[in-house]
């Protein structure tokens, strides 16, 4: 795996107002990219668009500035879902486009994703090039060449008229009684609308974004919160978003949360039925074996990769293959969209539910899961270079190698250390709930204890 300095698997994050997510930086970072796309263009567009965080007027100012002052033009979007901003990229024929945004994060952080001209995560050789140009100053374009900032009036729109061009044209959603919850987040205003506009009777939480509020005790990192909402209305679905809208979590009208496992399992039988799936499915190292072995059932081919969309999408691509997803609710309907798009993903699970007359419960019981136990600890190198070495711990391998142990090959342990965040994620997966739980506690407790310890006996 390339090592990048500043890239993440999920583009750059960290705190507001620490670098790199400063002010000054990011008038670099903007500088950097237009630097690098003007290489190759003679003029270059690039799209910002941004969450509900306080945060995204500072950012997006540093932005706009530092590609004017590398040539490009700006075409600012304002509040978009994250997807939404993938697809406006290819839609407006622009070089490239900008995410400020920190997904599920809490306000007080914040990150920069990029997207290419396709509507893809930008490639290894972009990233790296946009790193080298990091490290040289600042050189502004002479003043005829600056480039312009403008405003893109129907950005909303136009996503909402995308997002319901792909639910089927023979089907509505009459007589469905629909919570969504879009975490005071990027989606507040379009994915009540496209549920909305195609017949749906919809109860909205989550809709009043303050800059402060976003994921705070909603969307799909706090699904409870949209369980009790359910219940409360007796609605007949619930549906979750994250701060930028690329992930999905559901809830039946039992209240019972539906993972991203469970909703890929859904869309995935339901391609198969309607041949729409090309080849099979791709999960990560994440994915419940409940998901494995419900798709085998089916005689549908499923692989692993690493945690993180840009990954599930590489394999995609190499495969020729078009559903993959993650238990988080990263799902991408390549299909469709060219990146996780928690309202469309959504929309093929409503889909299935009109065209087969089954209720979410109902949908997701061809699938048994795996009790899993997922511990996040707190390390505070795991984000550096060196969070995979400091696993490398005797004590931590040796703990390791007992927990396999004890589950006798009917379980999973994973250790990994997050892309986005300063933890350490401890996975462990088996028959018996009660000691994957022990398993998973004992593990966790020597990883925080030893990692980091590189080395150390």
């Amino acid at each position: 795996m390339i090592k990048r300095k500043y890239f993440g698997t999920d583009g750059i994050r960290g705190k507001v107002g620490e670098k790199p997510i400063s002010a000054d930086w990011l008038l670099q970072l903007g500088w950097a990219l237009g630097s690098v796309l003007s290489k190759s263009q003679k003029k270059t567009k690039v799209l910002i668009g941004k969450d509900t965080r306080i945060s995204g007027y500072m950012l997006e100012s540093a932005l706009e500035a530092g590609l004017a002052s590398a040539g490009a033009d700006i075409y600012l979007l304002g509040p978009m879902p994250t997807p939404g901003i993938a697809y406006l990229t290819r839609a407006i024929r622009a070089n490239a486009g900008i995410v400020i945004s920190a997904s599920h994060n809490p306000y007080y952080d914040n990150g920069i994703k990029f997207f290419s001209g396709e509507g893809t995560k930008l490639p290894d050789e972009m990233e790296l090039a946009i790193e080298a140009e990091l490290e040289k100053p600042m050189k502004t374009v002479n003043s005829e060449n600056i480039g312009k900032a403008h405003r893109v009036r129907d950005a909303q729109g136009r996503y909402i008229e995308f997002c319901k061009a792909t639910f089927p044209a023979s089907l509505d959603l009459q007589d469905l009684k629909i919570v969504i919850d879009c975490a005071n987040g990027a989606t507040y205003q379009v994915a009540p609308s496209i549920l909305r506009e195609l017949g749906a009777d919809v109860i909205e939480v989550g809709i009043n974004p303050d800059g402060f509020n976003i994921n705070d005790h909603c969307g799909s990192t706090h699904p409870q919160f949209l369980s009790k909402k359910v219940l409360e209305h007796g609605a007949d679905v619930g549906i979750a978003l994250d701060g930028d809208g690329d992930r999905l979590i559901m809830v039946d009208h039992q209240g019972v949360i539906v993972d991203g496992d469970e909703i890929l399992f859904i869309i995935a039988k339901w391609y198969a039925e309607t041949q729409r799936l090309q080849g099979g499915v791709v999960g990560t190292v994440m994915s419940n074996f409940g998901l494995e072995i419900a798709l085998k059932s089916l005689q549908i081919p499923f692989c692993r990769t690493h945690v993180g969309d840009r990954y599930i999408l590489e394999i995609l691509k190499k495969q020729g293959w078009n559903l993959g997803g993650e238990s988080s609710g990263h799902i991408i309907c390549l299909d469709a969209n060219t990146t996780g798009d928690g309202i469309i993903s959504a929309l093929r699970v409503l889909a299935v539910i009109k065209s087969t007359e089954q209720n979410l419960a109902t949908l997701k019981s061809g699938m048994t899961k795996f009790p899993q136990t997922l511990i996040n600890v707190p390390v505070s190198d795991a984000t550096t270079n060196d969070a995979s070495a400091s696993l490398e711990n005797p004590f931590i391998k040796s703990a390791l190698q007992n927990a396999e142990l004890r589950l006798k090959g009917k379980g999973r342990v994973l250790l990994r250390p997050s892309g986005t965040e300063p933890v350490v994620r401890v996975m462990v997966e088996g028959q018996d709930p009660s000691m994957v739980e022990s398993i998973a506690n004992e593990l966790a407790e020597v990883v925080q204890k030893r990692a980091g310890m590189v080395g150390v006996a």
